[in-house]
């Protein structure tokens, strides 16, 4: 079972994620997402956990605990929706071949 986990302090860790559910059972894996350009943790990760009754307990007992200060939240993890693509034509042009003045 996939776990969504928000509110996380931008201390924590992949492994502090892991250590937090292992408690309840196997943990597959531990990830708190990143951001990219700054490489600082974006508050929010996900936890896999083979075992369904495991993650249950996990969830019904961690969310809304107090984890370096914070109330963290956690759920069952939705699939991720797709978004469309972005075009270059859905951007307005600056490039001045336009009549238009402010």
């Amino acid at each position: 079972m996939n776990i969504y986990v928000s509110n996380l302090s931008f201390a924590v860790v992949d492994e502090d994620l892991r250590s937090y559910f292992a408690e309840y059972g196997d943990v597959t894996s531990a990830k708190v997402i990143m951001d990219k350009f700054t490489n600082r943790s974006k508050g929010f990760g996900f936890v896999e956990m083979s075992d369904d009754a495991a993650a249950n307990k996990a969830i019904a007992e961690l969310d809304g605990a107090t984890v370096d200060g914070r109330s963290i939240k956690v759920s069952v993890a939705k699939p991720r929706e797709e978004r469309p693509a972005r075009s270059n034509n859905s951007r307005p042009s600056y490039s001045g071949n336009n009549n238009n003045r402010w």
